[in-house]
C-alpha cells in the first residue's frame, strides 16, 4: 500500500510482539527520521512510547534510535529517530533492526496490566500512559470510594489466572456496530484502514488496541496500586507499577 508516495511501513509487532529484530531496508529519510519498508519497533501511539534500540547497516555502522513514530495521520508509515548526529544512511540501505528487548517487554506486561485494570475498574477512560516502571488509567467515576488494596486484590487474582491475550482483527462496520468495544474516550482506534486490531483477555476484556501485549496474564508478574488521585469532579487517577 501507498501513503503520499512512501510504502506503508509493514507492522510486524502488530502480528508478533516477541519479535525484537527483522531485516529492513530504508524507503525514506524524512525529516522525522527513518522510514522503512517494515519494522519491529513499536510506534508512539495509543499512550505507549516507542521502542529504542539500533538499526545496524551492511558495513557495521550502528544508528541508535531514540524512538519510533508514526508520520500520517492513517498510522501506517513509520519513522525511527535517530538518537543524534551521526551517520546519513541512503534509500535503499539494508538494515538489521533491533529493540531494546528488556524495556519492550516491560512496557508489554504494563499494558496487558492496564487492560486487566480496565476491566477491574469497568467506567470510560479518559486518558493513560503505559511506562516501563509505572503506568496509569484515567477514569470517568462520578464519586468513586476506591481501595488500593482491593484493586490490587483483583488484579493478582487475574494475573494468576494465566489466561491467554490474543489478537484478532475485525473490519471497521464491525466496529462501528459494536460501540460499546471502545474503552477510551480520548483515543480512538484509527478507521479507514479497512479493519481494526482487537486485544482479548480471555474471560476479562475485550477491545480495540493497537498495543504490544504479552501471551498469557501471569507474564504479567506482581503489580500493585501505587496511587489514586482526583483529578476533577469525575476524573480519578489509577496509578500501577511493579509490586
Amino acid at each position: 500500500m501507498m501513503v503520499a508516495g512512501v510504502t506503508a511501513t509493514e507492522c510486524l509487532f502488530r502480528e508478533d510482539a516477541y519479535l525484537d529484530h527483522c531485516a529492513a531496508r530504508a524507503v525514506e529519510i524524512a525529516e522525522r527520521g527513518i522510514v522503512l519498508d517494515r519494522t519491529v519497533f513499536y510506534a508512539t501511539s495509543g499512550g505507549q512510547p516507542g521502542d529504542r534500540g539500533v538499526l545496524t547497516s551492511a558495513d557495521g555502522t550502528a544508528i541508535s534510535i531514540a524512538g519510533a513514530l508514526y508520520t500520517d495521520p492513517a498510522k501506517s508509515v513509520i519513522a525511527h529517530a535517530p538518537a543524534g548526529a551521526g551517520a546519513s544512511p541512503a534509500v535503499g540501505d539494508e538494515f538489521a533492526a533491533k529493540i531494546d528487548w528488556d524495556l519492550r517487554y516491560a512496557r508489554m506486561r504494563m499494558h496487558t496490566a492496564l487492560h486487566l485494570l480496565s476491566a477491574v475498574l469497568p467506567y470510560p477512560v479518559t486518558g493513560g500512559s503505559v511506562g516501563e516502571a509505572e503506568s496509569r488509567l484515567d477514569f470517568d467515576i462520578p464519586e468513586a470510594g476506591l481501595d488500593k488494596d482491593e484493586i490490587t486484590r483483583k488484579l493478582a487474582e487475574m494475573i494468576a489466572a494465566d489466561v491467554p491475550v490474543v489478537t484478532r482483527w475485525i473490519t471497521d462496520a464491525e466496529l462501528s456496530a459494536n460501540p460499546g468495544l471502545i474503552k477510551t474516550m480520548s483515543v480512538k482506534p484509527p478507521l479507514g484502514s479497512g479493519r481494526v486490531r482487537l486485544v482479548e483477555i480471555a474471560g476479562y476484556d475485550l477491545q480495540p488496541c493497537g498495543g504490544t501485549h504479552v501471551r498469557r496474564t501471569s507474564e504479567i508478574g506482581a503489580v500493585r496500586v501505587t496511587g489514586i488521585e482526583k483529578k476533577g469532579r469525575q476524573n480519578r487517577r489509577v496509578r500501577i507499577g511493579w509490586a
